[in-house]
């Protein structure tokens, strides 16, 4: 009987201790307070000091939501100090300035403002103190405000944004608060900014043991004890594993506690399947929550090897993957996690599985994102070093700002299983001298004592071991090499031992749907004797994979290549997609470059598909170019493809004959004689039909054709639609070579944000409300205004082609 009541007592405690676990998760959910601070914010150009102050009338200032870049605003302008690496665009100074109250419960929390990037030389300024400046303007940074701050009154934010002086990068940079803004209160005993470290020591398919390092700062004028507690949770929000011990902490100082746990049968991380896990850490005190902070997780092992490049859990891998740079189009450099996300889809659904983050930093969304869709990152930090690119680059803040901005960069992106490689470099100058050797040492053991898990890597130009002196420093765990692809082959014995990535190639040159012909041969930019580029009148150049500049290659010659060799652990291509600035070589009007895959507008160009049919399984045919020419032009005909022995392409119904790909081939070709009507082409296997493509001459442009890429989006003033607008005849044939000014008309919940047709040498804004098509596409990018109403996008000529409407649901 004893036993008996034994028993149930033993379970009446064990339900006692449930229900307090419930009871302080169900305290712990807000226990610390995360908010959005980017809605109200009053903007006006120029430089105005006494914004700070509590009685200043911003009464012609603008009223906007953040992100904000002002410079994609501005028009396109040759005298414009940007010049041409950064599009022509306007700099300048600005302010930003917010009015907002605290609830009085707030007065006992520790309050702070966290910024995800301003670009740049930022001064944040509360109830007129002067919280810090920040020169870096892609570093995430955080103050605390809560010493100056009235609760239960009226609080004035102001920033002053300088990005004045010019010109300080290589390609367009934007200006403003361009990423997100957040306001934070929690208990004075909290997890402290980017508190926490998390790897993973042993990692199997039946068990993975974590280990998380956890800050916790107590800004109390008195001791604490408290209770830590560390539950990893699995994508359906599952526990998997957890662990708690009671700590103690002094007053007004930090402690790190360390908890090891063990997760068994742990869902792999991986390109494919990017299983996510996440940590929420929960600080108890008095058996009241006083934080929760989530950290995210993925189990995974990979490794870089001399002889037999990557591996991730154990499988040999080759990363494919591209460069981009942080801007969004037609959006300039605001980040929207929709705009980033559309990006990434894109890249996936070409076979890419790996971003290199160029040259700096990128976005938390970003990060995220990788994490999530399953992207490999080499996550860089700069692109210069003490010695400068261009007259007022970072090399001015290097001796100050170095070592801050590095270590916040590896603590802030250090717990995101897509990173593998952190890049302390991109093409420094200090290669090329001594200097190199010290400054190497140093950023890679600054790396090293904030993460260990990962290698280090720089992205070298410079391939003899005696003139690069980044490569003497021995500092590095990862050689990372810059086109001159034809070397590759010969790495093994002039690096022996070591590990070796493409960090950058190919620098093609290419725009969206414009063909010139013939396209034999490979032209290169600039000729080796000086003569100038032979490049097109209207800064267009021909879509073939036929042009290149002189330090790169084309996207075929290097992916032989890379393909070929085992040691090398992958290939970045220069670059995903189309970026402002650097349209090298074209003079203005040119103001956004030309080496994407895809283009601006997020239209891919031709060469998308050799990659697709290189770096995916699924089928592809993909047949070019366009079928509208003059009679009996000679036409060069392509077809990337792939699943298939050959390829059969007829011309109205008659066969010009069946090709395959010889030895290293990607591509096959015909030289067809242009009559109208339908070039179709038929790929097999075995005899029989894997794909059919069919290309048809366009008749007289008749009606606009919308397409949205989804059918519906939330009212939260944030959402994204993108609609792609055609030019089609009758029977639905895109116009190749339409060029009309499309009128836009929104109405509804929804507000047109930008547009774009990919055209590199456009000088319209992207703010306009009317555009042209490009080769017979533009698209409309729209944003949710808040209003849940249906969204109407009409677009119109107004020269006798059909108008077209298309609606969008707001939820």
């Amino acid at each position: 009987m004893v036993k008996k009541h034994k028993n149930v007592l033993q379970k009446i405690a064990i339900v006692l201790v449930l229900l307090l676990l419930v009871a302080c998760a169900s305290k712990s959910k807000n226990a610390r307070i995360v908010e959005d601070f980017n809605q109200n914010w009053n903007f006006k150009l120029g430089d105005h000091p006494t914004a700070i102050e509590s009685n200043f009338n911003t009464a012609d200032w603008r009223t906007l939501q953040l992100p904000h870049d002002w410079s994609i605003e501005g028009a396109f302008n040759k005298d414009n100090p940007t010049k041409q690496a950064q599009a022509f665009l306007p700099a300048g100074i600005g302010w930003y300035r917010k009015t907002f109250t605290l609830p009085e419960d707030w007065k006992s929390k520790t309050v702070s403002i966290e910024f995800d990037g301003v670009f740049k030389n930022s001064e944040v300024f509360i109830n007129g103190h002067l919280l810090g400046i920040r020169p870096n303007g892609y570093i995430s940074f955080t103050y605390e405000l809560s010493q100056y701050l009235h609760f239960g009154k009226e609080n004035i934010i102001a920033v002053k944004v300088d990005n004045d002086a010019q010109p300080n990068s290589r390609w367009y940079t934007g200006s403003g608060i361009y990423r997100n803004v957040r306001l934070v209160a929690s208990e004075k005993l909290h997890v402290a900014q980017w508190g926490t470290y998390v790897t993973t020591p042993e990692v199997s398919e039946e068990k993975a043991t974590v280990k998380l390092e956890v800050t916790v700062k107590n800004g109390n004028a008195a001791a604490k004890e408290f209770k830590l507690v560390n539950t990893i949770l699995d994508a359906n929000n599952v526990e998997v594993a957890t662990m708690s011990s009671l700590e103690k902490i002094a007053a007004n100082s930090e402690k790190i506690s360390v908890h090891n746990l063990v997760v068994t049968d742990p869902k792999l991380w991986d390109t494919e399947n990017p299983n996510l896990y996440k940590i929420v850490t929960t600080i108890y005190e008095n058996s009241k929550a006083a934080d929760n902070y989530e950290t995210p997780l993925g189990f995974r092992f990979f490794n870089f090897d001399a002889e037999k490049g990557f591996s991730l859990n154990g499988k040999p891998t080759k990363i494919l993957g591209v460069c981009l740079h942080h801007d969004n189009g037609a959006l300039g450099a605001v980040e929207n996690i929709h705009a980033v996300k559309r990006k990434l889809k894109i890249m996936k659904e070409m076979g890419a599985n790996a971003i290199r983050m160029a040259h700096n930093p990128h976005s938390l969304e970003m990060m995220q994102l990788c994490d999530e869709m399953g992207f490999i990152v080499q996550d860089e930090a700069f692109d210069v070093w003490k010695k400068k690119k261009v007259t007022n680059d970072y090399h001015k803040d290097w001796d100050a700002w170095h070592k801050k901005d590095l270590e916040d960069f590896i603590k802030r992106d250090r717990n995101h299983p897509s990173v593998m490689m952190w890049s302390i470099g991109n093409e420094i100058r200090e290669q090329f001298d001594s200097t190199g050797i010290a400054i190497t040492r140093e950023l890679a053991q600054i790396v090293k004592s904030l993460d260990k898990t990962r290698p280090v890597t720089s992205a070298l130009t410079e391939n003899v071991i005696e003139k690069n002196f980044i490569y003497q420093s021995g500092a590095l765990d990862l050689l990372g090499f810059n086109y001159k692809h034809e070397d590759y082959k010969e790495f093994p014995v002039r690096f022996k031992g070591q590990k070796i990535i493409a960090s950058e190639s190919v620098s093609a040159l290419e725009t969206r749907g414009h063909y010139d012909f013939p396209a034999d041969g490979i032209k290169m930019w600039p000729p080796k004797h000086g003569a100038p580029f032979d490049g097109n009148k209207d800064w267009t150049v021909s879509a073939f994979d036929n042009v290149a500049s002189y330090w790169g290659t084309t996207h075929e010659a290097n992916w032989k290549t890379i393909k070929k060799q085992d040691f090398m652990a992958g290939t970045f291509i220069w670059t995903g997609f189309d970026y402002l600035g650097e349209p090298d070589p074209y003079p203005y009007p040119a103001r956004s470059s030309y080496f994407g895959i895809v283009d601006l507008a997020g239209f891919p160009k031709d060469v998308y598909y050799m990659y697709q049919s290189e770096w995916t399984t699924k089928p592809v045919l993909h047949l070019f170019p366009h079928w509208n020419w003059q009679k009996d032009q000679e036409v060069d005909v392509w077809a990337y493809y792939n699943n298939a022995d050959e390829v059969e392409l007829f011309l109205n119904g008659k066969s010009l004959g069946k090709k395959a790909k010889q030895n290293d081939d990607l591509h096959i070709s015909w030289r067809v004689k242009f009559e109208p009507g339908t070039l179709k082409a038929i790929s097999r296997k075995d005899g029989k039909v894997v794909l059919e493509k069919e290309i048809h001459t366009a008749g007289e442009a008749s009606k606009i054709d919308l397409n949205a890429d989804k059918t519906s989006i939330k009212n939260d003033t944030y959402d994204l639609v993108y609609v792609t607008v055609s030019i089609i005849d009758k029977d639905g044939n895109l116009s190749p070579n339409a060029n009309d000014l499309i009128n836009f008309e929104v109405t509804g919940g929804g507000k047109l944000l930008g547009v774009d047709n990919g055209y590199q040498a456009n000088l319209d804004s992207f703010k306009a409300s009317s555009y042209k098509v490009y080769n017979g596409k533009c698209i409309a990018i729209i944003q949710s205004n808040g209003k849940k109403e249906n969204i109407k996008l009409k677009a119109l000529t107004g020269n006798g082609i059909l108008d077209s409407i298309i609606e969008i649901e707001v939820k």
